[in-house]
């Protein structure tokens, strides 16, 4: 048998690696409420015809499943750690609803189908992991491990400052999608009372849901801070300074 050399064989796993990040635009729950930009896309492709669509809940749900098939373990696993970061935290349920719905841009609200934020976050978790058990059966979701180092707490909190206004301004005036208000208080909860990472990753995908024009070299600077694949900033961020 020939053995590979060592060294041939860590560069091909660090350039698989890299090759996988490059196309790895988010992750875990805000991986999930980007799929509001492809819901029609996603009906097209398993639901034919109206007479076949099961309903909203039922599509987000297979949605979340799908993200084990997205995406390896490791970053799979992120669907469950971001809902457990939020549900442990003391954040009450209406600024959990107010962050995911200006992640969706309004698009699926789980009040209108008779669901507080945090059951619609348990469910969520509850079909990923059914998803995962259908291969390993003894999975154990690893415990939340939420960012809470208090420089990077602020860091987040000083590149939210400067757009807060636009952000709400367009948060509170969709062009579609219900209007969500009081999105920066929401999300500066997220990062002071649960965790930055998630604090900061769900704020990025408000300011991409709405098109709010951003300083790309700043968010992309902490984004390197907190570790990110290289187009989890990028990738949709509407930059004003091209």
């Amino acid at each position: 048998m020939i053995h590979e050399h060592e060294s041939d064989a860590e560069d091909d796993f660090v350039e698989a690696e890299f090759v996988e990040d490059i196309y790895t635009t988010d992750m875990g729950l805000t991986w999930l409420a980007s799929q509001w930009e492809v819901l029609e896309e996603f009906y097209w492709e398993h639901f034919p015809s109206l007479a076949d669509d099961p309903g909203p809940v039922t599509v987000w749900l297979m949605l979340a499943e799908s993200s084990v098939d997205q995406f390896d373990r490791s970053k799979a696993a992120q669907l469950g750690q971001d809902v457990q970061r939020l549900l442990r935290s003391p954040l009450p349920d209406d600024n959990v609803r107010t962050v995911w719905l200006a992640a969706t841009h309004g698009v699926f609200d789980p009040r209108e189908h008779g669901m507080s934020a945090g059951s619609w976050l348990r469910r969520a978790e509850e079909a990923w992991l059914a998803r995962v058990r259908q291969d390993d059966p003894a999975f154990v979701p690893p415990p939340p491990q939420p960012v809470v180092d208090e420089e990077l707490r602020r860091a987040v909190l000083r590149v939210i400052h400067p757009v807060s206004e636009r952000l709400s301004l367009a948060a509170e005036n969709p062009p579609f999608g219900l209007a969500v208000t009081g999105v920066v208080p929401a999300l500066k909860q997220v990062v002071t009372e649960s965790c930055a990472d998630l604090g900061y990753r769900l704020f990025l995908r408000a300011m991409k849901a709405y098109h709010v024009p951003a300083d790309k070299p700043g968010l992309v600077a902490l984004g390197e801070r907190f570790g990110y694949p290289y187009w989890v900033v990028r990738e949709g961020l509407n930059d004003r300074t091209d």
